[in-house]
């Protein structure tokens, strides 16, 4: 199923932080955000969450208008989101927040062991309480909770922020695995590079809106838009 948010705006209170905005994104395809802090790419994830409401425009899984329904009904539909800083249950093992993510789509075992099989290292710490782990098991097991809802989209959100390379390797293999699974991801992340090597497309978002999209292959040849909308040149890549 596609999703779609067309001309989305979005207030925090009398503020408005979207303007009009609109993306879409078809499954297998991984569509990357970019722009600088304070553009509007987490709210833009918080919206599709139905975390903040649009005060107009739409947004839609496939035919499903997902702007009336209450937050805790969004992950039901098959949209996963992992935000920015993992909000694990620090206090309760690896096993309970996978257990969490299971009884958001009523899933079972099946599914908790094909979730830990990308995952190996989670697995031998299933009895760990999850504040415990190491930065990078917390974003994998962060990961694997969303994936339990055997998501049709997944909203990651700064998912290599402070994180050792093997880890970053490990979560952007993950992403690609799961493109190739047929899994709609659209990928908040500041590393320019990381986002480049799985992105499908770059949608750079100013001032609550979408200014440009373009596709990888052409963002290589000429990056004068992540000049223009990050503020990076391809020296910085």
């Amino acid at each position: 199923m596609i999703l779609t948010l067309d001309a989305v705006n979005c207030f925090y209170g009398r503020v408005q932080v979207l303007r009009d905005l609109s993306l879409r994104v078809a499954p297998g395809e991984v569509l990357c955000l970019l722009g600088r802090n304070g553009a509007g790419k987490t709210t833009t994830l918080k919206t599709i969450m139905g975390l903040i409401k649009p005060r107009s425009g739409r947004v839609c899984l496939g035919d499903v208008d997902l702007g009336g329904l209450p937050a805790h009904e969004i992950p039901r539909r098959g949209i996963a989101y992992v935000p920015q800083g993992r909000r694990l249950f620090a206090e309760l093992t690896v096993e309970e927040n996978l257990a969490i993510g299971l009884m958001a789509r009523d899933r079972g075992a099946s599914v908790r062991e094909r979730v830990l099989a990308l995952f190996p290292v989670l697995k031998e710490r299933l009895a760990q309480a999850a504040g415990t782990l190491s930065g990078g098991e917390q974003e994998m097991l962060a990961v694997a909770r969303a994936l339990c809802l055997e998501p049709a989209v997944l909203l990651l959100d700064e998912p290599t922020e402070g994180l050792m390379p093997s880890m970053i390797a490990a979560i952007l293999d993950t992403v690609r695995l799961l493109r190739s699974q047929g899994v709609a991801t659209i990928l908040v992340e500041q590393r320019v590079e990381a986002a480049l090597s799985v992105a499908d497309r770059v949608a750079f978002i100013e001032n609550g809106t979408v200014k440009e999209t373009c596709d990888v292959p052409s963002l290589r040849s000429d990056p004068t838009p992540l000049q223009r909308y990050v503020g990076v040149g391809l020296r910085s890549m």
